[in-house]
């Protein structure tokens, strides 16, 4: 490296580094407050690490709810849609990239469009239909809404269209069929873009509080991790805030622990198209 270069580098390293310290305090942050005590936690100056540590405050939030229950509806919840969305994504992205029809490029763009629509535009239509269909606090209800992804059909038809046609052609030639060409010769292909697109979705909808879960749900039976933890929040007048940071680990730790496994299928993702 030139002489030149090394302030260059030296400047966009210590940039990187005080980025990634603003996005990893937080955590810190909440690791070590959910390792306090009451008076630790009002303590102030605050201390960056509790002395000792209240391992105990884990039990406590655990106790403090049904959140076995919770992260099993989560669960459900967060792989019913990754597996709609993925299967209808590749199918969509096929027909949309392999194959020539007319409205082709019209019904993509509708999909395109589908992107720029808020959500809280389907808020009411959503609740009133389910309503009616008395799907109130079912599994089906939190799934189905979200069962087909833009993003996923976007990102799936552009990865299909990288694929050589020749690949499809020989393939059909062999006698495969549709879903065998979609799922066992496209798809593997393109693993790292659905790879990537999982996280995205896992993220999305493991967290997801507000918009939906919160007003499908009514009791415990279909109730979602951060949903329960808001509710021991309210339960708790807002005072315990290390019995309540000890709840929101048990959200955020599976999100952190799948997006350590599957970063490196993020980098091919992004590099994918380029390399083609």
């Amino acid at each position: 490296m030139s002489a030149s270069g090394a302030p260059l580098r030296a400047l966009t390293l210590s940039a990187l580094a005080l980025v990634a310290i603003a996005e990893v305090f937080p955590y810190v942050w909440m690791v070590s407050t959910s390792l306090k005590d009451m008076a630790g936690v009002t303590r102030f100056p605050p201390a960056l690490w509790p002395a000792p540590p209240h391992w105990e405050n884990y039990a406590k939030a655990w106790a403090s709810g049904p959140f076995l229950r919770y992260a099993v509806n989560n669960a459900i919840q967060t792989v019913g849609i990754l597996v709609c969305q993925l299967f209808f994504g590749c199918l969509a992205g096929f027909a949309f990239s392999k194959l020539r029809w007319r409205g082709r490029d019209v019904c993509f763009l509708i999909v395109i469009a589908c992107l720029i629509v808020p959500p809280q535009v389907r808020f009411v239509p959503l609740y009133v239909l389910f309503s009616k269909l008395g799907l109130l606090n079912t599994y089906a209800s939190l799934i189905v809404p979200y069962a087909v992804s833009a993003l996923g059909t976007f990102l799936i038809r552009d990865a299909f269209l990288q694929v050589s046609g020749d690949i499809v052609d020989a393939a059909r030639v062999d006698g495969a069929g549709t879903f065998t060409m979609i799922f066992r010769v496209l798809a593997p292909i393109v693993r790292p873009t659905l790879v990537a697109f999982s996280l995205f979705s896992v993220v999305c909808h493991w967290n997801d509080f507000f918009f939906w879960p919160l007003v499908m749900t009514t009791n415990d039976a279909v109730r979602t991790l951060p949903i329960g933890v808001a509710m021991r929040r309210e339960e708790g007048t807002g005072d315990r805030w290390h019995v309540i940071m000890a709840g929101s680990m048990f959200v955020v730790a599976p999100v952190l622990v799948v997006f350590a496994v599957a970063q490196r299928h993020i980098i091919r993702a992004f590099t994918f198209t380029s390399l083609k």
